[in-house]
């Protein structure tokens, strides 16, 4: 009977390990393998379950029109965040820790970056008096995210219209 309950409890811990979700570290680092093979920067996004504004812009970045831009020119990572109550188990372990690295403890979420291969910043999403764009959505917002990318990779006039396009429809 003893031996019954230890199997139980090690089965229950051993599902457990197996629905965690991966280590923010390991998702960039697979990341960064990616973009070295494909001559690509990673564009990293921090967000949550719960936020309307990551849900927008994921949504904006897989549509048909601008998910074969987006990659063609980055390698796209999501760490999961600040996830809340039972919802906890969706952050990637170390994710909080990771974004406070690069300066976003107090941005507020969607917070990006793009990172070379190498893990050197190319571009956040502050803007110039330091604010968060997150997901970006008013007519400047859109104009300096899709500068910022432009930045990062050799976008097209045509690439670069249609983001700010998708970006700018409410």
């Amino acid at each position: 009977m003893k031996y019954s309950k230890i199997i139980v409890i090690a089965a229950l811990l051993l599902f457990q390990l197996s629905i965690a979700q991966e280590k923010a570290d390991v998702v960039l680092n697979k990341a960064f393998t990616e973009a070295k093979s494909g001559k690509k920067n990673v564009l990293l996004v921090f967000h949550a379950s719960w936020c309307k504004w990551c849900k927008m812009m994921e949504k904006n970045m897989d549509l048909p029109e601008t998910k074969p831009i987006f990659d063609k020119r980055f390698v796209t990572a999501y760490v999961d965040v600040q996830e809340r109550g039972e919802k906890k188990s969706l952050e990637n372990p170390g994710g909080q820790e990771l974004m406070n690295k690069y300066k976003g403890e107090n941005a507020g979420l969607p917070f990006w970056l793009i990172l070379n291969p190498k893990g050197e910043v190319i571009a956040n999403s502050f803007n110039d008096k330091g604010e968060n764009l997150g997901s970006p959505s008013t007519s400047e917002e859109v104009n300096t995210f899709v500068a910022k990318l432009g930045k990062a990779s050799k976008l097209s006039k045509e690439e670069a219209q249609t983001i700010q396009n998708v970006f700018l429809k409410k």
